[in-house]
């Protein structure tokens, strides 16, 4: 006997959660909250606006907003209609959106308030060829006036949306991502979070990156409430966490320094799951998220994976070591997960490094989670899978019970007389001081030794510490050969998703002395 299989679709979650969850609260944005019945009806309306504004299936529908309901709607409206979501990071310049408007093909702009200036400037850059819908009443208009369509592409290998990466090294790439990865994708999430129809997400994590690391879908796969958090701030978080109940949320371990750092005046009562990743989470950082109430778990992926492509999955045994040793077990990377193929780390001959814990290679990933292709690059493709992995360029070590824990990115080993130095190693012996609240180690230029590694660091409020202090700290911790000849104190630039950068700093910090 043979039936129909339906293709994977990640809208499909929210037909369900309409049709079995329709009177439950689906997403709170600021006075505004909608149930899953609303949600659902308001999303097929902006699929039919975009219908009958002429959009055709595979169109591209780029989106430049923050943590709104636009923002999520987009995520299900967009493929209600058969296009192909292009979210755009609200941080860029008009020339930078511009640049993806027109790689994307995005006929369509949708924005809200904040960012409307920025966007119709990049459109009139590439000459106003893409119509921008702004926010407020002009957005409801919009939508409210159409009649829900429900078109949603029945090719799970066909482009759901596509993301563009940072672009810290020329210009961003276009990572293609499939109805069927985002769906397995937001599956995965669901499984690994525990969410369930009684949690609550809080949106930290910007919705632009990776498609939130799928949670836009997760979250409503589970029948779970989405918050908004437009703008994240240590007070607002909390703030939301005591009043919306929070029970999940994603955060850069910046985020996480930020948020421990400014604790809230009575701790909550309920523990809050946390996901990272982004940077290694230094062991002192995890142990102030557990005496905050935080559950963290810490993931490693990146855009190509559609987010977290490995979980650091607890062990039940790990409950019964110490503190500082489960924190160690916690800030390492861990191991595939449930829809991933095994990761590899292999050396410089593409062969699998011994599981000791010691040797070094790189992360090598394929599967469902990871993109088929940049789109319109097919050089880049061509040169990140050379043999069908996906190389990651993250540098790691696979430990004896087959966790993976990160030594460096490539680019980010320091080469210091002939002899390699992992940032990581250092950061992490940095923020085990009790007045440092970030560090970041680069490789600065030096006429001897090739390479030498530099420091910078911001502190917490009220703390001091002097360069020599922290160099005496770390010489108890690293090789004398590993210790900063520079530390500057500053404030470090980041992402809109929390990630330092790195080449930030070595650009605003070449030359000039230790401090």
């Amino acid at each position: 006997m043979t039936h129909a299989v339906s293709a994977l679709n990640p809208v499909r979650f929210l037909d369900r959660a309409a049709a079995v969850h329709g009177d439950k609260v689906a997403v709170i944005d600021g006075s505004r909250a909608l149930t899953y019945r609303e949600l659902h009806d308001r999303s097929r309306r902006l699929a039919g606006a975009l219908v009958a504004d002429g959009q055709r299936p595979g169109a591209r529908v780029a989106v430049l907003a923050h943590n709104t309901l636009e923002m999520l709607e987009a995520h299900y409206g967009v493929p209600y209609a058969g296009g192909v979501l292009v979210p755009l990071n609200s941080r860029l310049s008009a020339g930078d959106i511009a640049y993806i408007l027109e790689h994307s093909g995005a006929e369509v702009l949708i924005t809200t308030d904040p960012l409307i200036a920025v966007a119709r400037d990049a459109a009139e850059l590439i000459g106003g060829t893409v119509k921008v819908i702004a926010g407020g009443d002009q957005y409801e208009h919009y939508v409210a006036s159409a009649a829900p369509v429900d078109i949603a592409c029945d090719d799970e290998f066909a482009t759901v949306a596509i993301n563009y990466t940072s672009g810290t090294t020329g210009k961003p790439k276009g990572v293609v991502y499939t109805h069927r990865g985002a769906y397995l994708q937001a599956l995965a999430m669901a499984f690994h979070s525990g969410l369930n129809l009684n949690s609550a997400y809080l949106w930290t994590l910007p919705m632009f990156h990776c498609n939130g690391w799928c949670f836009t879908w997760a979250v409503t796969t589970a029948g779970a409430t989405h918050v908004c958090l437009p703008k994240v701030e240590a007070h607002a978080i909390w703030t939301a966490v005591e009043d919306h109940a929070i029970t999940h949320m994603c955060a850069a371990p910046t985020v996480l320094s930020t948020m421990t750092s400014q604790p809230p005046a009575k701790r909550a009562e309920h523990t809050v799951w946390v996901a990272t990743g982004g940077a290694p989470p230094a062991p002192a950082l995890l142990a102030r998220a557990r005496d905050c109430g935080l559950a963290v778990t810490h993931l490693y992926g990146m855009t190509e994976t559609y987010g977290p492509a490995v979980i650091n999955e607890w062990q039940q045994e790990w409950d019964s070591v110490p503190d500082d040793a489960r924190d160690r077990l916690n800030a390492r990377q861990g191991v595939g997960n449930i829809v991933a193929d095994p990761v590899r780390v292999l050396d410089e001959q593409g062969r699998d490094v011994s599981a000791d814990g010691m040797t070094i290679g790189e992360i090598a990933l394929r599967g469902n989670n990871v993109t088929p292709e940049y789109y319109r690059d097919m050089a880049a493709t061509a040169a990140a899978v050379p043999d069908g992995w996906f190389r990651s360029g993250d540098l790691a070590v696979r430990h004896p019970d087959g966790y993976l824990e990160i030594r460096d990115r490539a680019k980010d080993v320091i080469i210091s007389g002939g002899e390699n130095i992992s940032s990581v190693e250092i950061e992490s012996s940095i923020l085990e001081h009790p007045a440092v609240l970030e560090a970041a180690v680069v490789g600065m230029p030096h006429e001897h030794w090739g390479e030498r590694p530099a420091a910078f660091v911001s502190l917490r409020p009220g703390a001091a510490v002097t360069g020599a202090e922290l160099r005496a700290h770390l010489l108890d911790r690293v090789a004398k050969f590993k210790v900063p000849d520079r530390i500057e104190f500053t404030t470090l630039p980041k992402t809109a998703t929390g990630k330092i950068q790195k080449f930030e700093l070595k650009r605003r910090f070449a030359g000039g002395a230790s401090r």
